[in-house]
Parts: structure tokens; C-alpha cells; sequence
């Protein structure tokens, strides 16, 4: 769905797509944040800006996602914004918002693999196909120092395990090749004794609001998903 900035658009939007929900009719009121509590008292938000449409104001919550308000009708709705040049401006917010958590890692608690002068922040599910395309990909590369993060997700039972073995492993670089290269799909893991280093990767991608995997920081810039050809471009400085 494209969303193109003029009047008949935003009406169309508001009556056929948006998830809406609508409260009594009301002018704009100077002090948007104190409107929108007093419309969603129970909405946890953590940060409100202008929106990409004039009088629309973009809503984070949970951490990571777009929400949209129109304080003038009281309306939150969901959805994606797009220009008419096929720009998703939903997805770039949420890009924005991402790169700014990229000083939130510890990365001393990381799994660090190389000693490039490109830093690369990585949060994956041993798991996860994706995951583990990008992992081949790093592995070509001699120019990044890799800090890796585990948020394994539900939908693959044995994740857990696996993070957590690389986590506690001697060789932690050694064990993570193993997972990721699927020496322990068909086959358990040797035993080993939790150091309990997983439960903050978890703690930690929960409070950033991870959702999927895999998720980059490439130099600080967020990048969702498997974009390799992004990952590519912008380790090689050819992406702004």
C-alpha cells in the first residue's frame, strides 16, 4: 500500500486501511504528549516526534515500533506510510530509532570474533537460516571485528541450548563456527555448564525491542534482516 501526502489521500487512508481508534473530535492542543496520555492512558510510549504527514505525529512503543496519532480526532492507527516514489517512511523511523540503541550493547559482553577496523553489531538465533547466511558472509571478510549477540527466538526449540553452549563454551569463537555451520543439527551438543551469559543477551534484546532476527549495526547504522547487499555496501562505503 502507497500513502501519497495530500487530503483525499489521508481520508481514504484513515476510512479503509488504518487500524483506528476513534475518540470525540477535539483541536489540536499545544502539548501533544500530555493529549495522548489523556487519550491512552495506558499506552507506554517512549518517544513522539512530528510525523511525515502535517498533523500527524509519529508514537514509538515497545521499544522499537511505529504507531501513528492525530491528536485533532484523538485516532492512533498502525500501518506503513509510503511516498509516491515507493520510499517507506514507516521503515526508515524505525531505522532511526534502532541506530540510536547501538550504544546500548555491552560489548564486552559480546562474542567477539576478528580485529577489522569496521565494527559490526550482530544479533542472531543460531537457528535462524538467515542468521547463518549472514555468518557465512562475515566469515569472508578480514576487515570487521564482530560482536555478536544471541536472541533466540520460539519458533526454534534447540536455539536456546545452542546460544547457550557457545556462550559458555572455552573457545566461544570455535563453538559458534560449530553451530552456525549445523555441526549439531542432527547430532546433541557436548555437555557444558551455563554461565548464564544468554539470559542477559535475552534481557538485553528485549529491552531493545527485538522482534526477528538477524538484526545488524554496521559502524552504528541499523540494518534489519538479511539485507546482506546493505551489509555489503555500507562495510564498503558505497551506501550514505
Amino acid at each position: 500500500m502507497k500513502i501519497i501526502a495530500n487530503r483525499a489521500a489521508m481520508l481514504a487512508f484513515f476510512l479503509c486501511t488504518a487500524v483506528l481508534f476513534p475518540l470525540a473530535a477535539r483541536a489540536a492542543e499545544p502539548d501533544i504528549a500530555a493529549t495522548l496520555r489523556h487519550d491512552y492512558p495506558t499506552l507506554n510510549f517512549q518517544r513522539l516526534s512530528p510525523g511525515p504527514i502535517e498533523g500527524i505525529y509519529q508514537v514509538v512503543v515497545e521499544q522499537s515500533e511505529i504507531v501513528y496519532y492525530l491528536p485533532a480526532k484523538g485516532y492512533l492507527f498502525t500501518g506503513e506510510i509510503w511516498t509516491k516514489d515507493g520510499k517507506n517512511l514507516t521503515r526508515e523511523a524505525k531505522a532511526e530509532v534502532m541506530t540510536a540503541k547501538a550504544t546500548q550493547f555491552p560489548l564486552d559482553q559480546a562474542l567477539v570474533i576478528g580485529q577489522g577496523p569496521k565494527q559490526v553489531i550482530e544479533v542472531v538465533d543460531p537457528d535462524c537460516p538467515y542468521c547463518r547466511e549472514g555468518s557465512a558472509f562475515f566469515a569472508g571478510r578480514s576487515d570487521v571485528t564482530r560482536y555478536v549477540f544471541f536472541f533466540p527466538l520460539n519458533i526454534h526449540p534447540d536455539a536456546v541450548k545452542k546460544a547457550a553452549f557457545v556462550l559458555s563454551a572455552k573457545n566461544r569463537v570455535a563453538a559458534y563456527e560449530d553451530v552456525m555451520g549445523g555441526a549439531y543439527d542432527q547430532q546433541p551438543l557436548p555437555e557444558f555448564q551455563d554461565n548464564g551469559l544468554l539470559a542477559l543477551h535475552q534481557q538485553l534484546g528485549r529491552h531493545l525491542g527485538i522482534r526477528s532476527t538477524p538484526n545488524y549495526w554496521v559502524n552504528g547504522r541499523f540494518v534489519s534482516g538479511s539485507n546482506l547487499k546493505q551489509v555489503e555496501a555500507m562495510l564498503d562505503g558505497k551506501s550514505n
